[in-house]
This record gives C-alpha cells, structure tokens and sequence, in this order.
C-alpha cells in the first residue's frame, strides 16, 4: 500500500526534477527515442520471425520428399527440388545477412559460378545441413547488426532502398520458393507435412 502512494510522488517529483534541469540547459541522462530507429528493429524483428515460419516449412519438406526425389525438375533447365532447397540455404547465408547490412558468410563463395556449385551439391543429407547452418548463420547475422545501421538508406542493387525494402524483398523472395517447393511436392504427390 505504501509503495504503490509512494510512486506516483516519486515519479511526479522526478519528472519535475528532470523539466527544471532540462528548462536550465543542464545534461540529462535522459534521451529520446530515436522512432525511426525503433522501426528498423520492429522490421528486424518481424522479419525474422517471419523467416522463422519459412524455416520451419522448408525443414518439414526437405524432410517429407524422398531423397529420389530431389533431383526431379519440372523442365531442362529450371532447378531441381534439391537445387531450390540449396538456393535457399544459399539466400540464407549471403543474401539474409545483407539484407540487414551484415557481412555474408564465405560457405558459399561468390559470383554466379560458386552459387550454381553450392546448388548442385543437392543430396538430401547437404539439403538439410545446409538449411540448418545457413538459417543459422543468417538469423545471428540479422540479429547482430547494430541498429543505428538499420536507419536510413543504403545502396542495394544499384537502388537506394531502407530497411524495409530490401527485408519485404527477402522475404518475398522465400516465400515465393516456399511456394514453389509446394507446388514440386504437390505434383510428386507429397503433402505439406503442415496441410490438412
């Protein structure tokens, strides 16, 4: 009962203290929020637990589909269900990370030649380690980016581009092989483990 009518004095005469120090110019230990700041780390934030969802379905079908299966393609030319899965774990370790302005990881090297290799190397047992590492790296990646960097725009592409842009633009892009993932297993005659 004391505490809770002690506080609220606490409070306003703090308050009071904090007005007057701040009317007479002195420094405060008090500072604004930075909302745009704010922002970035509720996209960071969104984004990856929406990257999380995504993480959660391509594991439960990189495990569904027979490993025969990973090299079945719908056309020459157009990657294999393996191939996709690599190239996911692929966006997780290089393009996850720049997304949010932290440094790739060198597992997949870099020009066209080293992602088409990483792809390749498609076997169920690679499919899965890779999934899990990539994600992981990708997700400690984001998630140590100081915010300050978050802020503003940056060069992406050739485009200036904001947080917000480039992580609509990663997430886009996976679900759009989630769904193509879907639609492989579909036509192979898998189930989503997730679908009723």
């Amino acid at each position: 009962m004391r505490a809770a009518l002690i506080s609220p004095v606490l409070g306003t005469a703090c308050a009071g203290v904090l007005a007057a120090l701040a009317l007479l110019g002195a420094p405060t230990l008090v500072t604004a929020q930075d909302p745009a700041r704010d922002a970035a780390i509720a996209v960071r934030q969104t984004y990856l637990n929406d990257v999380a969802s995504l993480q959660e379905k391509f594991l439960a079908l990189a495990e569904a589909i027979p490993a025969e299966k990973y090299s079945w393609r719908p056309a020459p030319g157009v990657r294999s269900i393996g191939e996709v899965l690599m190239h996911v774990a692929s966006e997780y370790y290089v393009w996850q990370p720049r997304t949010f302005t932290a440094e790739p990881s060198t597992v997949v090297g870099t020009g066209r030649d080293a992602f088409e290799k990483f792809e390749a190397n498609a076997s169920k047992e690679n499919v899965l380690k890779h999934l899990k590492e990539g994600y992981a790296y990708g997700k400690q990646a984001v998630e140590a980016v100081d915010p300050t960097k978050l802020v503003g725009t940056r060069k992406y592409f050739g485009r200036d581009v904001t947080t917000v842009q480039t992580a609509f633009f990663m997430s886009g892009d996976l679900h759009e092989h989630l769904g193509q993932l879907i639609a492989y297993a579909r036509v192979n005659g898998i189930k989503p483990p997730w679908s009723r």
